[in-house]
């Protein structure tokens, strides 16, 4: 191919991304249906990241996916009445292309793909969601149910509660929203209501109430009824400390966004979320940690078989830490997260047996902290049941995190140079890296990355939809 092609190729991608660009938010906004490029969304995403993530295909298919190729399955999927769903593009492209020459059979081809939810009369009826707390994991589950506001989402964030209330918080919570050390500037639009103690996010109105316990608030008083409450402050982790929210008027349940103790339910999204019953009340979304490394534990376990096991964790140092020597309860936590590695506990093995029984008393674990602050690894030494060859072991891995049910929690990658940074703002709860897999006999050692702060946001998302009933098809459906 002569040079002057290359830019030529690339610039046609770019102008036949800007047209797919409108196209997906009117999709969106309009019909509540999320479009993905092998699993990973593309809706308010650039034009450049729109053609960057068409090179996925190549990672799972094996061969190259156009935006050419996207944009017309993209024009008949605007002109379908669809009900709200997820489509996957890249795959539905792929299938299509693989076995027609041109467009002549691409309106045929979607409404086959897609007919249980053609001309579906599915009614959304709005449900209102409360962060408790507005730290790490608070800000960014803000950023997401704001991304995700349109006429298909249900869920709306109505509120924050926080303490404080002194001259200037208000702003000082808004900016911190809007700019961030780690995953960057807010994409959109944030004011401020002094008046109102709110914030205006991109057009959704979040009430700030200023609270020391969730016995001073009544969510009535500000238009807030049967809300699902987030509790991402920490402070309680049993069921009698968080049913203090359930005694709020306004409030319908409450999902915990850490490890709970006593009898709450653990979910990790994607094993298993099917224990959220209607009735239940209370729920805990687990560790950043368990859910990172449950879903690949489940995947290996299903096909080889766990004995046995030890899960060493690289973590990010948290705010829990001190910046510098200072006193702290916690044994080592005392010293500067910043100058150290940090030997601690984690419960994150033993946390994965509440979500996988199978695995009860197989597995240890413990936790480094380190100088970095977002990005964690989980590294996963497998004493297996049967053999496992590290080609077929990638290779079973790779398809999981596109052709499975646990694609939305599976990631992965072979890039010889990926560090830490490059995972901030991954989607997923955790990513394989399968070039530094080791597999001998029956024994194998996993590399599993994951964003302990993004990648877990999205997992708790996944459980609050999960707990208000608020669960749409992906298409094309993996078994």
């Amino acid at each position: 191919m002569s040079p002057e092609k290359y830019l030529l190729d690339w610039q046609t991608s770019q102008t036949n991304a800007e047209s797919i660009s409108p196209l997906l938010g009117q999709l969106y906004r309009q019909k509540g249906v999320e479009v993905l490029m092998f699993g990973k969304q593309i809706v308010n995403t650039s034009v450049i990241d729109i053609v960057k993530s068409h090179r996925l295909s190549r990672r799972y298919t094996g061969s190259e996916l156009s935006p050419a190729q996207t944009l017309p399955l993209i024009q008949a999927l605007s002109t379908l009445d669809l009900s709200p769903c997820r489509v996957d593009i890249g795959q539905l492209a792929h299938s299509y292309w693989s076995n027609n020459e041109d467009e002549a059979n691409i309106s045929d081809y979607l409404q086959t793909a897609l007919l249980e939810s053609l001309n579906s009369s599915q009614s959304v009826e709005t449900r209102d969601v409360v962060l408790y707390g507005f730290g790490r994991i608070g800000r960014l589950l803000a950023r997401l149910l704001v991304e995700k506001s349109g006429q298909g989402y249900p869920l709306r964030l109505k509120a924050i509660v926080v303490r404080g209330g002194k001259g200037g918080d208000l702003e000082k919570r808004a900016s911190l929203l809007r700019r961030d050390s780690v995953h960057g500037p807010f994409n959109g639009s944030i004011t401020v209501d002094e008046k109102r103690k709110a914030i205006i996010v991109n057009g959704n109105y979040i009430q700030v109430i200023y609270a020391n316990s969730p016995a001073d608030v009544d969510y009535t008083t500000f238009g807030i009824h049967n809300a699902l409450v987030v509790d991402n402050t920490g402070m309680w982790r049993d069921r009698e400390g968080l049913s203090q929210h359930l005694g709020c008027n306004g409030s319908e349940k409450v999902l915990l966004t850490a490890p709970g103790k006593g009898d709450l339910k653990n979910v990790v999204f994607g094993v298993n979320e099917s224990e959220i019953q209607e009735d239940d009340t209370i729920v805990s979304a687990a560790s950043c940690t368990t859910n990172a490394i449950t879903p690949i534990l489940k995947a290996i376990n299903d096909k080889y078989g766990i004995d046995s096991g030890h899960i060493e964790t690289v973590h990010s140092f948290t705010n829990d830490q001190n910046l510098i020597d200072n006193f702290h309860s916690g044994e080592r936590r005392g010293r500067s997260a910043s100058l150290n590695m940090v030997l601690t506990s984690t419960g994150a093995a033993k946390a994965v047996a509440k979500a996988l029984p199978e695995l009860s008393g197989k597995l240890t674990g413990n936790a480094i902290r380190v100088p970095t602050p977002n990005v964690s690894m989980a590294v996963a030494n497998l004493n297996l049941n049967s053999v496992a060859e590290k080609d077929e072991l990638n290779a079973y891995l790779r398809d999981m995190a596109l052709n499975s049910p646990l694609s939305g929690q599976i990631d992965y990658t072979e890039s010889t140079e990926i560090v830490s940074c490059d995972i901030v703002g991954s989607r997923h709860a955790g990513v394989v890296d399968g070039a530094a897999t080791i597999a001998q006999d029956k024994r194998c050692v996993l590399y599993i990355w994951y964003d302990n702060e993004f990648g877990y946001s999205c997992q708790v998302v996944h459980c609050m939809e999960q707990m208000m009933g608020v669960r749409y098809k992906t298409y094309p459906e993996v078994k």
